[in-house]
Formats: structure tokens, C-alpha cells, sequence
């Protein structure tokens, strides 16, 4: 889960993007895929309880962090049930005006405001078929899935000078290398810093 606090506790951020999603889609997909993600130093992007206090008790430190920016360009969220759950916690609905598909094999909900989807491939085909331009990608296992299957295309990342020790952490296992080109780097306020990278697809 990435979505914090920016300054105040009535605006959710996810402590990244510097940049909107580029507009273009690569070739053989409808649409573009971005995630925004706050991590620890030691490479966690929560406690192993999904607590991510670490991250909102400092994210007002960070400044601007581009959210507001990146989300402007954003029509589509795709996240995993852990994810909308505690975005249930927050006491308000963040994602006004944009559509949110949930991945998830087990999730019930009556919830208008989302669709839920059982398999990557019934997810991709919704998007697809909404006409969805520019997707975020939001939670730690739905960007590993992304990023297993060649799916993802802009990777944010916004580092927390602090070690948690352990918990939940931002990437999984690999079948192959994943090649990222630096596209911009930067300082935030209190030590945070962050960088957006363009995933490399295959051939």
C-alpha cells in the first residue's frame, strides 16, 4: 500500500511521481501502466501488518512530491484487494472521477465505485474495453504481477531515509532481469529522494 498523507491528513498521496504518464501506449496494448510507490531505505514498502506509519508520519516532511500531477493525467487505478481495503480505512474515497478495477480471486464487493476482477487476463480485457489511456498501478503484489509479465512501463520510486527492519518488501521474484532507464532523480525535503524510471520491455 502506497497511498499517504501529502501535508495534511485530508489529501492522500503516494510519496512519488515527479511526471505524468507518457500518453502513448507500446505497441500490442491499449494502454500505459505506471506505479508511484513510497519505499524504505532497506527496500520495504510496509510493516509485515500492512502498518505504513513509517512512511505517513514523515510524508509532510517530503514537500511536493508530484502526486497531484501524476494523478491529473491518470484515468484507471488497478490494485489488489489489500489495497482497496485499507484505502477503505482512510474515512474518504481519494479517487473521485477515476475508475478503479480491483484484482482480486476472493473479493465481494457492493461497492459502486470499483469492478473486480478474477484473473490478470479478465483485468487487462476490462481495461481494454473501457478505454483506459493511462492505468496506476497501486500495491505491492499487483506491481510485482505487473512487473513479472511485461506489463508495467514507469516506475517511481520515493525513498524514505529510514529502516524498518522488515516487513513487507517492494519487489518479488524474477524470471528474468528487468532493465530500467533513469528518466528524472531528485531531493525532496528531510533526506527523502526520488527517481522515475522507464521499464524496458522485451524484445
Amino acid at each position: 500500500m502506497t497511498t499517504i498523507p501529502a501535508t495534511t491528513a485530508d489529501t492522500t498521496t503516494a510519496t512519488a511521481a515527479a511526471t505524468t504518464p507518457a500518453t502513448s501506449a507500446p505497441a500490442g496494448r491499449s494502454f500505459r501502466t505506471a506505479t508511484t510507490l513510497g519505499v524504505s531505505l532497506d527496500g520495504y514498502i510496509a510493516r509485515p501488518d500492512g502498518d505504513i506509519d513509517w512512511l505517513t508520519e514523515r510524508g509532510a516532511e517530503a514537500g511536493d512530491t508530484g502526486f497531484e500531477e501524476f494523478m491529473a493525467g491518470i484515468d484507471t487505478l488497478a490494485m489488489g484487494r489489500n489495497t482497496y481495503e485499507k484505502v477503505l480505512t482512510f474515512g474518504f474515497w481519494p479517487y473521485e472521477g477515476k475508475h478503479v478495477a480491483v484484482l482480486s480471486t476472493t473479493l465481494e464487493a457492493d461497492d459502486p465505485r470499483i469492478s473486480v476482477h478474477r484473473s490478470l487476463p479478465e483485468l487487462l480485457a476490462a481495461l481494454t474495453e473501457r478505454g483506459a489511456e493511462n492505468v496506476y498501478v497501486d500495491g505491492g503484489v499487483t506491481v510485482q504481477t505487473f512487473l513479472r509479465e511485461d506489463l508495467l512501463d514507469e516506475l517511481t520510486l520515493t525513498t524514505v531515509p529510514v529502516l524498518i527492519g522488515s516487513g513487507l518488501p517492494l519487489f518479488g521474484e524474477l524470471d528474468r532481469d528487468v532493465d530500467l532507464t533513469l528518466r528524472s532523480a531528485r531531493t525532496l525535503g528531510a533526506g527523502f529522494t526520488q527517481a522515475t524510471y522507464a521499464v524496458t520491455h522485451r524484445a
